[in-house]
């Protein structure tokens, strides 16, 4: 798809994700579309319909989603689900409707099955039982998926699904009841050494294998992807590259200049041993990341120093 002079919507461009794909948009000839809470509330059906027929765009993206921590899912799984699938099926029928030439969904990696073979591939999906503590998540997502299939299928729309790794980066979550770990530990690390602390705790043995991307980066992908592919597969999003959790400590330690002993206490629980993506499809179409984990997480700090550190609890 050539983006030049297309009017592209893009649900949920305040988040994190979304926030990324605005920035990286700017650089194209296109005009962005977004919308508010107060402009309309995705998971109502009739003004959805109504705004996507009065704005027609010529594609969508659709980042929006209710998003949260391992805590967030497990205690409030009716609200994952009915949300995540109303966002979903709303954006996704009113493009159809509204005759939208193309239509990008994202989703997340916790579509696959908790002891899928590792790398993750496309195919492993629905190949086993999910992790039971974001599955209300993971189901609404796999519905994103299996709803872009079903219009490409039935109706020959163009519409194709993305799923991205572990991403970080500006406008991430910093609240530490619902953040995921490389935000956590920075803003735990950042308060121990304004605390002037000694040693900094870290849970688990900081053995487990994880896989991260620059929010920024996988917006270039989503972009790339937007133009070059219209297949019916989802594709993998993520850099084919991973480190341990100590590693991942240690390098944010050393960019935030925290000078004091990591301690991991092994009595605490390390979740999924490993956790990567096989992302060669997505690098065989000629796309590869730009920003290497520590330079996304100097970037991130910074935001981080200048956006959400005095707001920290």
């Amino acid at each position: 798809m050539d983006l030049s002079g297309k009017r592209i919507y893009l649900a949920g461009h305040a988040g994190m994700v979304g926030s990324a794909v605005y920035r990286k948009l700017a650089s194209e000839n296109c005009q962005v579309l977004t919308t508010s809470r107060r402009d309309v509330d995705l998971r109502d059906q009739a003004g959805v319909r109504t705004w996507m027929a009065d704005a027609k765009p010529d594609a969508v993206i659709v980042a929006a989603a209710r998003v949260g921590g391992i805590l967030a899912n497990d205690t409030q799984p009716a609200d994952f689900l009915y949300d995540n699938l109303m966002i979903e099926a709303n954006l996704i029928h009113s493009a159809f409707e509204a005759r939208v030439e193309k239509l990008l969904f994202l989703g997340s990696s916790c579509i696959y099955p908790k002891h899928a073979d590792q790398p993750m591939r496309e195919n492993a999906l629905l190949t086993g039982p999910l992790e039971p503590t974001n599955e209300w998540y993971a189901i609404a997502k796999i519905a994103g998926i299996k709803m872009c299939q079903a219009y490409r299928k039935q109706h020959g729309c163009d519409f194709i699904s993305a799923m991205p790794t572990n991403l970080y980066g500006l406008n991430d979550n910093f609240d530490l009841k619902t953040s995921h770990v490389l935000p956590a530990l920075m803003a735990k690390v950042h308060a121990a050494k304004t605390a002037g602390d000694k040693s900094y705790e870290v849970w688990g043995s900081g053995t487990p294998l994880r896989e991260f991307m620059y929010a920024d980066d996988c917006a270039d992908a989503l972009v790339h992807l937007l133009k070059t592919y219209s297949g019916d597969s989802h594709v993998n999003v993520g850099t084919g590259e991973e480190v341990s959790i100590r590693q991942l400590a240690e390098t944010i330690c050393d960019v935030i200049g925290f000078e004091g002993e990591l301690v991991f206490d092994a009595s605490k629980p390390d979740g999924t041993p490993r956790k990567l993506m096989d992302s060669s499809a997505l690098l065989g179409m000629g796309w590869t990341p730009k920003t290497d984990l520590r330079d996304g997480i100097a970037k991130t700090y910074t935001w981080y120093l200048e956006n959400a550190a005095t707001r920290r609890d």
